[in-house]
């Protein structure tokens, strides 16, 4: 599965407009540089998952939304997840992605 960094890019930006966000003020409650998330937006950084999970939470959204274009657990169990994976080592970060990109690969 390839991921499209400028869609990407797109969804959280749009996703931040339409909330009426200010760069400044999303990067604030991700804990990232604002010049990062100008970047990101315009598919000049690739972000990581961690980073693409902190920016779902700062725009109360779920992380697929950015990822595949549709929010699909409107509750709050991404959250929890997101949680969990902010006390991960880079290493653990790393196995987590793996894991998840091969549970997407998956027909369950």
């Amino acid at each position: 599965m390839e991921l499209d960094y400028t869609e990407i890019g797109r969804r959280i930006a749009r996703r931040r407009k339409e909330l009426g966000r200010r760069q400044v003020e999303v990067c604030e409650q991700a804990g990232i540089n604002d010049k990062y998330l100008s970047c990101i937006e315009r598919a000049t950084s690739i972000p990581s998952l961690e980073v693409v999970m902190k920016l779902a939470m700062a725009l109360d959204t779920t992380p697929d939304e950015f990822l595949t274009g549709t929010a699909r657990n409107p509750g709050n169990e991404w959250r929890n997840i997101a949680e969990l994976m902010r006390g991960m080592s880079p290493n653990q970060l790393q196995l987590a992605k793996s894991f998840l990109t091969w549970l997407l690969e998956q027909k369950l």
